[in-house]
Parts: structure tokens; C-alpha cells; sequence
């Protein structure tokens, strides 16, 4: 048996209970309603049908107003079919109505065949629509679901990524322990300093792996050159300038490394282009390269060396102001410049304490 409810609107009683016995027989259930005003006020009530078969009578002066009506239960209930059985053979009636949202149009007199013909195709066809939409919806929720999952995946495979670089870091800072805790504290100031600037997203994590592994290829250079005590002669400096080149060739082959290998390759270069090891001058530098140069410097002022006591931020600054357009961008120095002391000291603070640079990325 059919649960299928139809709505017939008919101001005719004899036409209602004919219809009625007509869509009855065929195992649907006939809801009557007298008036359009009616139907609408029906499913404006919440009535619950599958169709509509609504009737327009043969009036000229009514038949734009049936229209109307048609568009009124449509938009009431945009998924509901809408059936129009007529005398009217205007073609403009049958128009007007198929415009307002009709599904079918039928002629009286018509065989009850035809009629139940028409509002299976009509039924038919909503119930291909609404399979359609719960496949649509079932498929946007599998690939949520999906791209969800898929972006966990991703997030904890870069989580994976940043921990493997930091333990090359860390080893890193171990083979050289003048430097120890550079990688980290340097990493922490060019993120706060390319943030100010404005970068984001994927832009600072870029520059924050390229800052964190800027001396990588220090790790290709003999201890006895990289861990000598006194002054490097010129064969051994020109050996020790190599770092950046072999840092650049270690990364640029990691896909995602590729970016940050940049900033490896150029974190040497001085902005009026007397630095190495290619001499780049000006917006020929990577940005993140120009960022990590003064944070860089920083840390190298207000660090303590075997050769001389840490200096202060505020002198850091001076020296900084001073090099601005000679060794580093002027751009960046002005952005470094409007920074408060106490942002480098904290995190000078802070990231003594953290086990991982990368958290900060997230801040």
C-alpha cells in the first residue's frame, strides 16, 4: 500500500470526492482543500504531502491568480510537485503555470489512467531528486570526513617533520657547543619578527625551518675547522663560507625543505651585496633570509661568547639601526625597531625552557 498523500485542490466538492475515489483506489491517501488560500495554509500548518493536484478553473480573470498560488505552495514547499488538471487550453494559461513551477499540465476531460500516469512521473521524479540530495549530502560528509582526516594525517606528519629537525639542530648545537641553544633562540626571534611584518601560515613555517636549520651545513665541515679555538686563516674561512651552499644542497632535495632550503642558501647575503656566497643585493635575498639576518645578529650580541659577556637588547638595537642599508633591509629594521626589548627578552626567557621550537609557530 502506497503512504503517498496527495493534496487536492478543488473548489468543486464533486470534484474532490471524484478525485478522492480516483487516488484512492490507486492506494494513494486524497487530502481535499477548497482553495488555494487553504492549501496554503495547510502546509503553512505543517501538513505532510507528496504532491499537489491542484485545479484551474476555466475563468480568465482567475487564471493569473492560479498562477500565483502555484508559485505561493512552491515556495512553501519547494520539493512538493506540483499537478495542474485544467479545461483551459490557453497556451498562455499552461505557460504561466509551468513557469510558477508545475510539474505537469492535464486537459479535461482525461481517462484516470492519464491522471495517475501523470502523478506517478511527478512522484517518480521527487523521489529521484531526494535520493539524489541524500547521495549529495552522504558524499559532502564523506569527503569532511575524508579531507578531516586527511589534514589530521598532514598535521601529524609535519609534526613529525619539525621533530626530526630540531633533533638535527639539537645535534647540531652539540657538535658545536659555542653556539649552544643558537638554532632555537634565533628560530624563536625571526618568528616574532616575520609575524610583525605579517607573515603567516605556511609563509612562517617556511621561514621558522629555514631559521631553525640555517647552519646545517655546518655539519659537512671538518671538526677541525669548525671547532677551532683561534682565528681561521683564508683557505679555512673559505672553507667554513662553503656551509651555506652545502646546507642548501642537503635540504633542497626534501620536498618540503625546498622553500626553507632558500633561506639556508642565502642567510649569508648582506643587503648592499658584499655578503656570500653569491653576493645578492637588495630584493634579490629571500625575505625570510632578510628577516633571519637581523634576528640572527641579535642573538649573536645578546649571547654569551667564550671571548666576551652577552651585550644588552637595547645595544643589540643601536648596532642593528646602525647596519640598516648596508647589511640589513631598512624595511625589516624599521618593523625590528618598533618591537619592544622585553618581546626578546621573554622569549630569550621562554625558549631556554621549551622543549620545541616548532610549538611557537602555533602562537
Amino acid at each position: 500500500m502506497s503512504e503517498e498523500r496527495i493534496l487536492v485542490v478543488d473548489e468543486d466538492p464533486y470534484a474532490q470526492a471524484a478525485a478522492a475515489d480516483a487516488l484512492g483506489n490507486a492506494h494513494y491517501r486524497p487530502a481535499p482543500a477548497l482553495s488555494g488560500e487553504e492549501a496554503a495554509a495547510r502546509l503553512e500548518a505543517g501538513l505532510a504531502c507528496d504532491l499537489i493536484l491542484y485545479n484551474i478553473k476555466g475563468c480568465s480573470p482567475e487564471t493569473g491568480k492560479d498562477a500565483a498560488t502555484i508559485e505561493r505552495l512552491r515556495d512553501l514547499s519547494p520539493d512538493i510537485p506540483v499537478v495542474v488538471i485544467s479545461t483551459v487550453r490557453d497556451v498562455n494559461v499552461v505557460i504561466q503555470a509551468m513557469r510558477a513551477g508545475a510539474s505537469d499540465y492535464l486537459l479535461k476531460p482525461f481517462a484516470p489512467e492519464q491522471l495517475l500516469a501523470s502523478i506517478q512521473r511527478a512522484l517518480q521524479h521527487r523521489h529521484a531528486a531526494q535520493r539524489n540530495a541524500a547521495d549529495k549530502e552522504h558524499l559532502e560528509r564523506l569527503v569532511t570526513a575524508r579531507t578531516d582526516l586527511l589534514r589530521q594525517a598532514i598535521a601529524d606528519l609535519e609534526q613529525a617533520y619539525d621533530i626530526t629537525l630540531e633533533a638535527l639542530g639539537d645535534a647540531l648545537d652539540l657538535k658545536d657547543a659555542e653556539t649552544e641553544g643558537h638554532s632555537r633562540r634565533v628560530t624563536a626571534y625571526t618568528i616574532a619578527l616575520a609575524r610583525a611584518i605579517g607573515l603567516k601560515g605556511e609563509e612562517l613555517r617556511i621561514v621558522s625551518r629555514g631559521a631553525f636549520l640555517h647552519d646545517i651545513g655546518k655539519m659537512a665541515i671538518p671538526d677541525a675547522i669548525l671547532l677551532k679555538p683561534g682565528k681561521l686563516d683564508r683557505q679555512e674561512q673559505a672553507m667554513m663560507r662553503e656551509h651555506c651552499a652545502r646546507g642548501y644542497q642537503i635540504l633542497r632535495k626534501i620536498p618540503f625543505l625546498q622553500d626553507a632550503a632558500q633561506i639556508v642558501y642565502s642567510h649569508q647575503e648582506r643587503f648592499d651585496g658584499t655578503g656570500y656566497p653569491r653576493r645578492l643585493k637588495g630584493d634579490q635575498i629571500i625575505l625570510g633570509a632578510r628577516i633571519f639576518s637581523v634576528a640572527d645578529t641579535l642573538d649573536a650580541i645578546t649571547s654569551d661568547r667564550p671571548y666576551r659577556r652577552a651585550n644588552s637588547f637595547e645595544a643589540a638595537r643601536r648596532e642593528i639601526l646602525r647596519c640598516a642599508g648596508t647589511q640589513f633591509d631598512p624595511d625589516v629594521v624599521e618593523v625590528f625597531q618598533s618591537l619592544p626589548n622585553d618581546l626578546w627578552e621573554n622569549l630569550q626567557i621562554e625558549i631556554t625552557h621549551h622543549a620545541r621550537v616548532a610549538a611557537l609557530t602555533s602562537k
